[in-house]
């Protein structure tokens, strides 16, 4: 009898390590949320920034972001639901993280490019095949899902870009969490500014109008969706859109106006 109690023992022991280690489980994704929770940081100006420094000098935390980076690379990621977009969103976020320390210092994702940025060059294995930041994104996430809050779950690194959130996307919170980074987002001024003469919105609304609804209407319409009342009754008095603006500056600590 003590023997077989052992045995049992053993044999459990074994499952749970199995399972701690098992890609994509939510022990997995506590690293991720560890990782953003200790290195993110929410600013006076709505804008959270990365402590790039802190990561780059912290081996242990490195380690950690490439062994997440690595649980993708056989996890099954062809389905479509809720589960599967929260770890593309997480795969994007933590490969461009990991690209940027690479580069640091820099002071814009794109510094270095000629033409664009480094998303087709930037590559990662997931779901047994090789794609890069642009694949995850326009092959992938646009396609995939047909959700235009997508471009609130992804981060470019930028400050023109939605916030990066303080944790990993999860699937039984996907929905009320990409509601929340919309209305963050469109109601901070890198999202929207209204003037008596018209909008002033984020160039993302002009590079992916064809996910807000295909035309300017359908923009607006999307920003009063999300708008907070004092928002919502100045786009509904001048609902124009009159420019673009965004900003390719990282969002780095660095660059905090309170520090």
């Amino acid at each position: 009898m003590p023997r077989l109690l052992a045995t049992r023992c053993l044999l459990a022991a074994l499952a749970a390590s199995f399972l701690i280690a098992l890609p994509g489980t939510a022990e997995t994704d506590a690293v991720w949320s560890r990782l953003l929770a200790t290195h993110v940081h929410e600013s006076a100006d709505g804008v959270n920034r990365v402590d790039y420094a802190g990561l780059a000098a912290s081996a242990q935390d490195r380690a950690a972001l490439d062994a997440y980076i690595n649980s993708f690379a056989a996890r099954d990621l062809s389905g479509s639901g809720d589960v599967e977009f929260a770890a593309w969103a997480n795969l994007y976020n933590a490969v461009t993280i990991r690209h940027i320390l690479s580069r640091y210092p820099i002071d814009s994702i794109r510094d270095g490019y000629l033409f664009g940025g480094p998303w087709k060059q930037v590559t990662v294995m997931a779901g047994g095949q090789e794609v890069s930041l642009d694949a995850i994104e326009h092959d992938i996430l646009r396609p995939r899902f047909r959700d235009p809050r997508v471009h609130y779950a992804v981060n470019c690194a930028s400050h023109g870009c939605p916030n990066l959130m303080r944790r990993a996307w999860a699937a039984d919170t996907l929905d009320a969490d990409l509601d929340a980074a919309a209305r963050a987002y469109i109601n901070h001024p890198r999202g929207v500014r209204a003037t008596s003469r018209g909008l002033t919105v984020s160039s993302i609304y002009k590079w992916f109008q064809a996910d807000f609804g295909g035309s300017r209407q359908g923009v607006v319409a999307h920003l009063l969706d999300h708008a907070e009342p004092d928002l919502a009754e100045k786009i509904r008095a001048t609902p124009r859109i009159r420019g673009y603006d965004y900003d390719w500056s990282l969002n780095d600590t660095r660059t905090d106006p309170a520090q």
